[in-house]
């Protein structure tokens, strides 16, 4: 199957889920909200109406409270800085690399070999058959020869979809 099949499989597929999405929806008169414009202007009342009974209190926590999302985010950067060990943020992912580069020339030196061995994306390079079909299986890539029509209409084929 190329790739323009699965996308336009796809496609109509999403189609679908807009269709049972819209038929899940309901009826916005039916929302016990005052505002029934529209979903969102429904949750903003909501929103609104729980702030001001005092469930969220990022001061005082108990079973029937939540901290609240910015202090939830506040959390999870701390936790990220944390697990980072304070690398540099050119190196936040890649401590081990840092640590080769800050032990001398030796870690750089063998990073340098290993990257004289790997497809460049920064300049042309002549690969052999074996080479291009073993790089496309490294990264889970496939011939050009398989990937189908690429100048299809998805648009049209989401619309045609929608009806």
């Amino acid at each position: 199957m190329s790739l323009t099949t699965r996308i336009e499989s796809l496609v109509i597929r999403v189609a679908q889920e807009f269709n049972d999405v819209r038929a899940k929806t309901g009826n916005l008169a039916n929302l016990t909200t005052t505002d029934k414009s529209n979903l969102v202007a429904a949750i903003n009342e909501l929103q609104a109406a729980v702030a001001a009974s005092g469930a969220i209190d990022d001061a005082q926590i108990t079973t029937t409270t939540t901290y609240s999302s910015s202090k939830i985010v506040a959390l999870l950067d701390a936790l990220k800085a944390e697990i980072l060990g304070g690398a540099d943020a050119a190196y936040d992912t890649l401590v081990e690399i840092q640590q080769l580069l800050q032990n001398g020339t030796s870690g750089l030196d063998a990073l340098l070999a290993a990257v004289n061995n790997r497809v460049r994306f920064d300049a042309a390079q002549t690969l052999t058959a074996p080479e291009q079909a073993q790089a496309r299986n490294n990264i889970g890539a496939v011939a050009a020869s398989d990937v189908g029509d690429t100048d299809t209409d998805f648009v049209a084929v989401f619309e045609g979809a929608l009806v």
